[in-house]
């Protein structure tokens, strides 16, 4: 349960840099600056691991996205599907609208028999 404004344990003290640590940071990163050229060169070389190290891998799964610029787009143009796509369609809004009239068939069925 939550205790409020004060906290039982000292928590997250804010610490400062003296100007001292300040200098000795700015010159090590100097230094490794200088020895970071020949480094360099070595990161080429990075272990992988697994398969990674002999095999390039490439993932034939992953769709490569193509860049379609705005003025190669045609608004005007609509998308045409499959015949068999559409007549997919078609037979499942057939389906959707015979089911919705049996079920309002049954209601008004219920109506009239609860007037009864």
């Amino acid at each position: 349960m939550g205790r409020g404004k004060y906290k039982s344990k000292p928590t997250g003290h804010r610490q400062f840099s003296t100007p001292e640590e300040l200098l000795e940071y700015k010159e090590e990163e100097e230094v490794e600056e200088e020895s970071g050229e020949e480094s360099e060169e070595e990161d080429g070389n990075e272990k992988r691991k697994g398969i990674e190290g002999i095999i390039e891998i490439e993932n034939p799964n992953l769709a490569k996205t193509k860049a379609v610029k705005v003025r190669d787009i045609d608004m005007g143009k609509t998308t045409e599907l499959s015949r068999q796509r559409l007549s997919l369609i078609r037979q499942q809004r057939a389906e959707a609208a015979k089911k919705r009239e049996e079920e309002k068939a049954v209601k008004e069925q219920k109506k009239a028999e609860a007037r009864k």
